[in-house]
C-alpha cells in the first residue's frame, strides 16, 4: 500500500494496487472518492480536502496497528 499527498492540490491517496483494468470512481462524498473495478476489487481510495481530513483525528499522526501482534508505527502527518 502507498500513502501520497499533493499539497498543491491538497489531496491524499491510498494506493492498495496498480490499476491493472479500468476502475470507476464512486463519488461517496465531496471529500472522498474511491476507485473500485467492476469485480469489486477496491484500488485506491482519495481525500479531498485532505488536510483538513487527516488532522481531524490523531492529532495529524497516521497510526497503522497490527491487530495480530499488537505492534503499531506512528507517522507524524503534522507537516501536511
Amino acid at each position: 500500500m502507498r500513502f501520497t499527498y499533493d499539497p498543491k492540490y491538497n489531496i491524499a491517496y491510498f494506493k492498495f494496487q496498480e490499476k491493472s483494468m479500468e476502475v470507476q470512481t464512486l463519488k461517496i462524498s465531496d471529500e472522498l472518492n474511491i476507485d473500485i473495478a467492476p469485480d469489486g476489487t477496491v484500488y485506491g481510495i482519495e481525500l479531498l480536502n485532505a488536510n483538513e481530513q487527516i488532522n481531524r483525528l490523531d492529532e495529524g499522526k497516521l497510526l497503522i496497528i497490527n491487530k495480530l501482534t499488537g505492534g503499531k508505527a506512528e507517522i507524524p502527518l503534522n507537516r501536511i
